[in-house]
């Protein structure tokens, strides 16, 4: 039986959407799941990169771990935390191709420097949000070793400058957007997607934080929110 393994963002400071998530992707579904949090704080001695100024979360940088933490075998695929599935991750399994090292939703959206959800810092990149949600092809990513990742720069890392002669076109296989939605943004395709998409990411702040709670499908995240917050509710005691 076919099954799929994530790799999921957990900041410290930003505890409730990593967990939202995990639900939204348990509610649809239809092949057993593995988890694993990227917690800064679970890594130990594999991850002893301190954040730059230009990283807005812990996980900027550790989810190129990824492919070591799987032993360089098999496919993983790395979400970040702030995102919200409304479709069936079995999905994502049809997009896999063993020529290409890592597979993503490939945006055409360059943003300019500022400040982002409680005043992290914006950075402007080429191939801007494109590790935001991977599957590593991990037995081609020998390169992302513990001591490359801890020192690497972070934009060598995020725009696949471990690629020995890196070409987008041949190493990276295509993801479609509906799977790594760009809230409030604007990129390339945008109104291509129809209907809810299947992967929405609050890239630019959530409905978790009360500054951009009315954001674009902020209800798709609070229908789970309520789900999980309806335990509270039941007629069940959690004191001693």
């Amino acid at each position: 039986m076919k099954k799929i393994k994530i790799f999921m963002g957990y900041d410290r400071g930003s505890r409730i959407p990593a967990h939202g998530l995990m639900e939204s992707i348990l509610e649809n579904t239809s092949i057993p799941v593995e988890f694993e949090f990227m917690h800064k704080g679970s890594l130990g001695s594999i991850f002893t990169r301190e954040m730059g100024p230009h990283d807005s979360t812990e996980f900027s940088n550790s989810r190129f771990l990824v492919p070591y933490l799987s032993n360089y075998e098999g496919y993983s695929v790395f979400i970040d935390n702030d995102m919200v599935v409304t479709g069936d991750v079995a999905e994502l399994l049809d997009y896999i191709d063993e020529t290409k090292t890592v597979m993503c939703v490939k945006h055409n959206q360059i943003v300019k420097a500022g400040k982002k959800f409680l005043d992290m810092p914006q950075s402007g990149y080429s191939l801007k949000n494109w590790t935001s949600v991977m599957i590593f092809n991990n037995a081609k990513c020998k390169a992302l070793t513990p001591e490359y990742v801890n020192t690497a720069p972070g934009l060598d890392l995020h725009q696949f400058k471990w690629i020995k002669n890196f070409d987008p076109q041949n190493d990276v296989g295509d993801i479609p957007l509906t799977w790594n939605y760009l809230c409030d943004s604007e990129f390339k395709g945008k109104d291509q997607v129809k209907g809810i998409p299947k992967l929405i990411h609050y890239t630019e702040g959530g409905p978790f934080f009360e500054p951009t709670k009315n954001c674009e499908y902020a209800d798709e995240w609070l229908k789970v929110y309520n789900v999980m917050n309806d335990f509270r509710n039941q007629n069940v005691s959690l004191r001693k």
